[in-house]
């Protein structure tokens, strides 16, 4: 690992919880949840007022309200939210010569040789200052040799902090931490380590690494390597998205197979107008059932290159007779598209009328103007949609609500 790399993390705090106290100031110091209202909702953001109750990101809304009954629920805005990520991306863009946009709200950027010019750490310290300034968002980040070590430093900086681990000085830094810290260790492997005696990375950090794989594999030689602070994955400047996908739960489970139909149908026209919007085409297509016993089946079948709603949707409409045979209660149903390639509707000409093709421009247009769902099927009506108006193939990650604890 070369001596003097120097990888930086930003991370905005609580992002969508922050962005909704900029937009409403009284929400300030109170608890906060983000997320779905239903009762199977889930809670995508959580404020640090509500942790002290237990309330994390990634547990059901339900669960979260009794936990914290004084908490503001509020739904959000995926719109508003990529609006506020963009910003911070553009200051980001403009400031450092490499960077990467994990998710909507974390970043990695390469630092090296700019403290020939001036120290990293105060560029940082004057980067985060001016995301801060310009956005009115909280954030913080961890300066180290790799990204591993920068991502858990943002952790302990928390919350609207900064940490820089020197070089050298990694060891020392990960020893008395949780071994949880460590991305990739998940509640399944923390009761491995556990059962072995193994709570804080130190004791990692002692074992031979032999042990480690023997334990967990070849994860555990991963495993290893992070605790004692080595990490050699590189920034990744661009990330071209080779799938699109869209899921659906059920308020409740459900052999409506109307309302079945009209949600399939819904998710496939609106992931084929995102294919349109990006010029992107899909050659393999699947779909998702998950059954009232939690039982999940997927079937995929591979199709001519095409975007178009009309030669989707039956497909997909197939796949789903083919794989509903067991009569059960459905909980959530899934569509995905796979194999994408750079292309444009033309192509279906080969099969189409331009009449078709004339027919899809016009809704398109209608749609980038007035929005996803100013044009619907009338079969859709009683499904439910993904409709948006963030491009899936703008350069950016996908919208995840992040299961995170930090």
């Amino acid at each position: 690992m070369e001596k003097n790399k120097a990888i930086l993390h930003l991370d905005l705090d609580t992002f969508f919880v922050s962005v909704e106290r900029k937009l409403h100031p009284e929400l300030n110091n109170r608890p906060v949840l983000v997320g779905g209202l239903g009762d199977r909702g889930v809670v995508a953001a959580c404020s640090y007022e509500t942790r002290r109750y237990g309330v994390h990101s990634g547990m059901a809304m339900k669960v979260a309200r009794q936990l914290c009954p004084a908490a503001t629920i509020i739904k959000g805005e995926t719109t508003t939210y990529s609006k506020y990520s963009n910003e911070v991306t553009e200051i980001i863009q403009n400031k450092v010569p490499a960077f990467e946009k994990a998710s909507i709200d974390e970043f990695y950027a390469d630092l090296t040789g700019m403290d020939r010019f001036f120290g990293t750490y105060q560029f940082a310290t004057e980067l985060r200052k001016e995301i801060i300034r310009e956005s009115g968002l909280p954030i913080s980040f961890g300066l180290s040799r790799n990204k591993v070590v920068s991502k858990i430093a943002t952790g302990e900086a928390k919350p609207n902090n900064q940490i820089l681990i020197e070089s050298g000085g990694e060891r020392s830094f990960l020893a008395p931490l949780s071994v949880r810290k460590i991305p990739m260790i998940g509640a399944k492997t923390f009761q491995t380590l556990l059962g072995l005696g193994v709570r804080e990375i130190k004791t990692i950090q002692e074992m031979p690494v032999e042990m480690m794989e023997s334990v967990l594999g070849k994860n555990g030689r991963i495993i290893w390597k992070r605790a004692h602070g080595i990490d050699e994955v590189p920034i990744i400047p661009f990330h071209e998205r080779k799938s699109i996908s869209a899921e659906r739960t059920f308020h409740r489970d459900t052999i409506d197979m109307v309302q079945l139909n009209a949600t399939l149908t819904a998710m496939t026209e609106s992931l084929a107008y995102q294919l349109r919007r990006g010029d992107k085409l899909t050659s393999n297509i699947s779909v998702k059932i998950r059954y009232s016993d939690f039982n999940t089946y997927t079937k995929q079948a591979s199709i001519p290159y095409t975007s178009a709603d009309h030669i989707l949707i039956p497909k997909i409409e197939e796949l789903f007779r083919q794989l509903y045979n067991r009569r059960l209660l459905i909980r959530l149903v899934g569509v995905k598209f796979g194999g994408l390639v750079g292309g444009h509707y033309q192509i279906n000409l080969f099969d189409d009328s331009e009449e078709m093709l004339d027919l899809y421009n016009s809704i398109d247009r209608i749609r980038n103007r007035f929005g996803e769902n100013s044009v619907m099927r009338a079969s859709t009506i009683g499904g439910t949609s993904i409709g948006g108006r963030q491009n899936s193939f703008d350069g950016a990650p996908p919208m995840l609500y992040a299961h995170r604890q930090n």
